[in-house]
């Protein structure tokens, strides 16, 4: 309890005992205390320090006479009013470095430039989504980046895209956009992305994207609020932190996916991207119909290729596939 004033519990086992038993010899009290004859010295000297104790004149510290406990009333008091002077001092001295630290934040705040505010804006509606993305691609000044993710697109998306694609093409606007494999099964989906692609834009392919997004001019992106259901709105994003990340992500995924006219390659007893996706998310929990869903396919689609690569590992239950996976590299051990 009074080690605040410096005094360990050795210290002031000894101190109790001086007080209740004066002028015992060091070896007594050490006996009586349960500890080294040394460590009795030691709190002597302790003592002496905090003027607690005082050695008889003319003795040395050293000597076998004990010193005498000065009056607790004496001596703690002294203790507290010279630890609430150090305190006092010490709130001081760090009151006094808050203010120049807040003086040296202030300067620093006014010399940074000021930069763009994080912006969140809700767009409630998917057709307020729509309005929002044919404003923010109008002014497009250098480049789109685009996550579309959902299988196939319909006739009608890409002929209400069509115009606008082209007058960004033709301006000489950057335009990169990565689909889903599921894409190359359709034939439609296919013609778009290669007319797309004669206009100067570039599209890829990969077997899962994390959400639908769209970038533009890497200041603004637009996702929705829920990626497994985009009818329930959206938010805008701006600011530097936010869009690096995204535009990371971007340029991540983009890296590993396909041109689209670029064809599978696969050596005997490996996976293709979609059979490797469709592995992890087996190893992840997903169900039949969370996997078409993230794939772009069907549920029938999604099925057979789950049939196939537990044909493939020799397995008859899922469990056994993954364990079967991991065996062959297809899945870290870790899955």
């Amino acid at each position: 309890m009074l080690e605040p004033l410096g005094l360990d519990q050795p210290t002031e086992a000894v101190y109790r005992a001086m007080l209740t038993h004066p002028e015992t010899p060091a070896d007594a009290l050490a006996e009586r205390l349960g500890m080294p004859e040394e460590s009795v010295r030691e709190a002597w000297q302790r003592l002496a320090e905090l003027s607690l104790a005082q050695y008889p004149t003319g003795h040395p510290a050293d000597a076998s006479t004990p010193p005498r406990a000065v009056n607790p009333e004496v001596g703690l008091e002294y203790l507290l009013t010279r630890r609430q002077a150090e305190f006092e001092l010490q709130r001081q001295r760090i009151a006094g470095a808050r203010a120049a630290a807040e003086r040296l934040i202030s300067e620093y705040e006014e010399l940074r430039p000021a930069g763009p505010p994080v912006g969140v804006e809700h767009l409630a509606h998917l057709n307020d989504i729509r309005a929002r993305l044919a404003m923010l691609t109008e002014n497009v000044r250098t480049e789109v980046m685009v996550f579309a993710p959902g299988g196939a697109q319909t006739e009608a998306n890409m002929a209400a895209s069509r115009p606008l694609n082209e007058r960004l093409l033709t301006r000489g606007v950057t335009m990169r956009t990565i689909y889903l494999d599921s894409v190359r099964n359709s034939p439609a989906s296919v013609a778009h992305a290669k007319w797309l692609t004669e206009l100067g834009g570039q599209v890829r392919t990969i077997a899962t994207l994390p959400l639908r997004m769209t970038v533009v001019d890497r200041t603004t992106a637009v996702i929705p609020v829920n990626s497994e259901d985009s009818s329930e709105g959206g938010v805008v994003l701006t600011g530097q932190g936010i869009l690096t990340a995204l535009c990371t992500l971007f340029e991540t995924i983009w890296a590993n996916a396909r041109p689209l006219g670029e064809a599978p390659r696969r050596d005997e007893g490996e996976l293709d991207h979609q059979e490797a996706a469709t592995l992890r998310l087996l190893a992840e929990g997903h169900t039949d119909e969370g996997i078409a869903k993230r794939l772009g396919v069907s549920h029938r689609t999604a099925r057979r290729i789950a049939t196939v690569l537990m044909d493939r590992l020799g397995a008859r239950s899922r469990f056994e596939a993954g364990a079967r996976a991991v065996q062959r590299g297809w899945l870290p051990p870790q899955a």
